[in-house]
């Protein structure tokens, strides 16, 4: 099977020289510093054992290549999956204790109620105790005002 070369002035005249049914003779095109232009020669193309053992070969590394990506992928959401199970269960730990300091909140807010008339009473024991220490206090200074008269009278 013939394949024609993939530059163009190469092509025109191998397929005006074929249609003559006179052989195709390959003019030389002038050299050009442009590397990126083929010329006929490069342009061979391997043979069909060849393209099917490459072909073969791109498509298991490209099986690999997807193979390992997936393979990634699927790790990272068995990760994501792990992280949410331990985040639920943090959840529903720190809910027991949420719970927990609630039960205790209520608990202690209902000794306080109980206790609280007994404090009004200490409160009202301390005022009565603050009175009676002026009333001490008054007592004393008046007692000294009147041992102070009384030496006072008994110096005379």
């Amino acid at each position: 099977m013939r394949r024609s070369p993939r530059t163009g002035s190469g092509a025109g005249t191998g397929m005006a020289a074929a249609a003559e049914g006179v052989p195709a003779t390959r003019r030389e095109e002038p050299s050009r510093d442009d590397a990126a232009v083929e010329t006929a020669e490069e342009a061979k193309e391997p043979a069909e054992a060849d393209i099917t053992e490459l072909c073969r070969d791109m498509f298991s590394k490209m099986a690999t290549y997807l193979t390992g990506e997936l393979t990634a992928t699927s790790e990272d959401y068995k990760l994501l999956e792990n992280m949410n199970k331990l985040t639920s269960l943090k959840y529903l730990e720190m809910k027991d204790i949420a719970i927990n300091i609630s039960r205790n909140l209520k608990d202690l807010n209902q000794k306080y109620a109980e206790l609280q008339p007994y404090l009004d009473q200490i409160s009202v024991i301390e005022e009565q105790v603050a009175a009676l220490e002026q009333a001490a206090y008054k007592l004393d200074a008046y007692s000294k005002k009147l041992e102070a008269k009384y030496k006072k009278l008994e110096k005379r």
